[in-house]
């Protein structure tokens, strides 16, 4: 629709050429001017912002060219300009679409510049709108959002896709940092719920006694403190996606009646008797096994059948191969953009570093890992000595474990193939061994 056009519809040459006049008192409109119906119609393809359209036309009655005008393009704006004063006729054309119903007198091209006015800056609401859902969808577009090539991460990506067009819950996998907040936001912004909200809880943070006040909220005197009348986050998400973050904190109370949610698609505020229907995808998330749990006796089974719906399991880090390279060169060219710092870039020395790393922190590390290299780097070259790792109790190193010489070398092995991407040649020569012993051992031992 183009934004400055407007089409006059008018069998009265005078009559035009007074709305024209008035109309190019705003030097950002153009005017195309009809004598029929017949021709405005032929023209529609140009997407004018509004029509201007007299009642009485020869041919096709002002009446019959607004049918087939919202017919063909119910977007553009229909004005419709008459000598008739029949509040009746008025109404009547209101009702089938028409934006605005003028009577020709001396007050006609006030009132069609206010309209037209209204329209456009409607127009302009409508554009931003449509701006800012297609910087979002890009924003959220899985390869945008999840930065990587491996093969684990080719298999979330097809899950993902299996669940954009339709309501299945999705049960998200992985250790901390791994990314499932950005997963779950890639579910939504890509499916059929977008455009209504994303909202998201951290069950872990949410105290036991008021987690039921946060999810379905609360009427006014419910409890101490509660002041005014509050709706809970399924409200809020209503047609929406609601994600919840480390669900296996819920306490075995809670689960329960987030059962009924589930099975009966309504909640009740806390104080509250009155049910209120809600339509809500569930995402869910953990970095717990919830099947172990259900076996502990601490999460219950029938609810964690609601939520499994479609498990997506996110690979850590350490197993992303050269993904790892790719995600700490993307922090890096993020946090020199965002220090207004020229680009830098990581020396072959620091790469192996990093890749020698197993990151128990996964994603969240590396992030934290490359932002401090980039401030501590002096030059444009990040050196090795940049590279802050300071090892946790939870980092797996391989030499405390007692292990025969023969499970190190397997171990060293399957690092090295799934750090170059199952490329034995390049194997070969990183280990300075024949490419036969890392063939012979990838068959034997099931690489």
């Amino acid at each position: 629709m183009k934004s400055s056009l407007i089409f006059i519809v008018e069998d009265d040459a005078w009559y035009a050429d007074l709305l024209e006049y008035n109309l190019k008192m705003n030097p950002d409109y153009t005017i195309e001017k009809f004598t029929n119906a017949e021709d405005c119609l032929q023209n529609l393809y140009k997407q004018p912002m509004a029509i201007t359209l007299d009642y009485s036309l020869p041919g096709y009655t002002g009446g019959e060219a607004l049918a087939r005008i919202n017919k063909t393009n119910p977007s553009i704006p229909v004005i419709m300009i008459s000598g008739q004063e029949d509040i009746t006729t008025a109404i009547d054309l209101l009702k089938e679409g028409a934006y605005d119903y003028i009577v020709k007198n001396d007050d006609t091209p006030k009132r069609l510049w206010n309209a037209l006015l209204h329209i456009q800056e409607n127009y302009k609401l409508k554009q931003e709108n449509e701006n800012l859902k297609e910087a979002v969808t890009e924003k959220y577009s899985f390869s945008n959002l999840i930065i990587g090539q491996c093969e684990p991460l080719k298999s979330v990506f097809a899950l993902m896709q299996k669940a954009l067009n339709n309501s299945i819950s999705v049960s998200i996998y992985g250790e901390t940092g791994t990314g499932k907040d950005l997963v779950a936001k890639g579910l939504h912004y890509n499916s059929v719920r977008s455009k209504y909200p994303f909202v998201a809880i951290n069950v872990s943070a949410i105290p036991a006694d008021l987690i039921e006040s946060e999810l379905f909220g609360h009427e006014k005197g419910a409890f101490t403190g509660a002041v005014t009348q509050r709706i809970g986050k399924f409200e809020e998400a209503n047609h929406g996606t609601l994600f919840l973050d480390e669900i296996s904190e819920m306490d075995l109370n809670m689960q329960s009646k987030m059962l009924r949610v589930l099975q009966e698609r309504e909640i009740i505020r806390v104080g509250s008797n009155k049910e209120v229907k809600v339509d809500v995808r569930i995402v869910s998330a953990s970095n717990k096994d919830l099947a172990a749990l259900v076996k502990q006796g601490v999460f219950r089974m029938d609810l964690y059948y609601r939520l499994m719906g479609l498990p997506i399991s996110l690979p850590p880090l350490r197993e992303r191969g050269s993904d790892i390279l790719l995600l700490a060169n993307f922090f890096v060219k993020l946090f020199c953009k965002e220090n207004s710092m020229p680009l830098k870039t990581l020396a072959s020395a620091a790469q192996k570093k990093i890749l020698a790393y197993r990151f128990p922190g996964n994603i969240r590390e590396l992030k934290s890992i490359i932002e401090l290299a980039v401030i501590l780097s002096d030059g444009k070259i990040i050196m090795p000595e940049d590279v802050q790792i300071q090892p946790t109790q939870h980092d797996d190193n391989m030499l405390e474990q007692e292990q025969t010489l023969e499970e190190y070398n397997v171990k060293i092995l399957s690092h090295f193939l799934k750090v170059y991407n199952k490329n034995a040649i390049l194997v070969a020569q990183k280990l300075d061994i024949s490419r036969a012993t890392v063939y012979r051992m990838i068959s034997k031992y099931n690489l």
